[in-house]
């Protein structure tokens, strides 16, 4: 099935990280395959900060790190060749977005710009530096379920065993 017999009627939304499984996404092709959709991966980079957004979506930022200056944003091509095949093989449309600053408010921004069904997004990220990161900035899908009215489905990255602690409290 091609893009040009069926086209998408709206997107889902999915965050994507270079290092996640396909997992997240593959959840989100099946979820809109069912729905009929698109499938839109947004990576979010949270160390920069958007200042405008011109009508065709593009997002102009600055990085909170001056060192760190790029002038485009740009989805990582390598994601993206993992990806595709992933909307491939369910018949879905994948377009990808790259956009700056706080992860939640940018999937959810995206979602009404797009009057998304709903959003799909990974669990948290196991180990110290996932803890610590959320700790500080919160869950994307804690504030995703708590900020805005779309239904969010997480996916979990690595489920823990009942018999074995949850990664948080072995951090305490």
């Amino acid at each position: 099935m091609s893009d040009e017999q069926n086209p998408a009627r709206g997107f889902v939304v999915v965050g994507v990280v270079p290092n996640s499984g396909e997992s997240v996404v593959a959840t989100a092709a099946d979820l809109a395959a069912r729905f009929g959709t698109g499938l839109l991966c947004v990576s979010v980079e949270p160390d920069r900060l958007a200042f405008a957004e011109g009508i065709d979506g593009t997002v102009l930022s600055y990085p909170l790190d001056p060192d760190d200056y790029t002038e485009t944003l740009s989805f990582d091509a390598d994601l993206e060749a993992r990806l595709r095949p992933i909307a491939s093989a369910r018949g879905v449309e994948l377009r990808t977005s790259v956009v700056a600053g706080d992860p939640a408010q940018c999937l959810s921004h995206l979602a009404e710009q797009l009057d998304a069904p709903l959003i799909v997004v990974g669990s948290r990220e196991a180990g110290l530096r996932g803890s610590v990161r959320e700790f500080f900035a919160g869950s994307v899908a804690l504030h995703l379920s708590h900020r805005q009215h779309r239904p969010v489905v997480v996916v979990p990255l690595a489920p823990v065993p009942r018999s074995q602690t949850l990664p948080w409290e072995d951090e305490l």
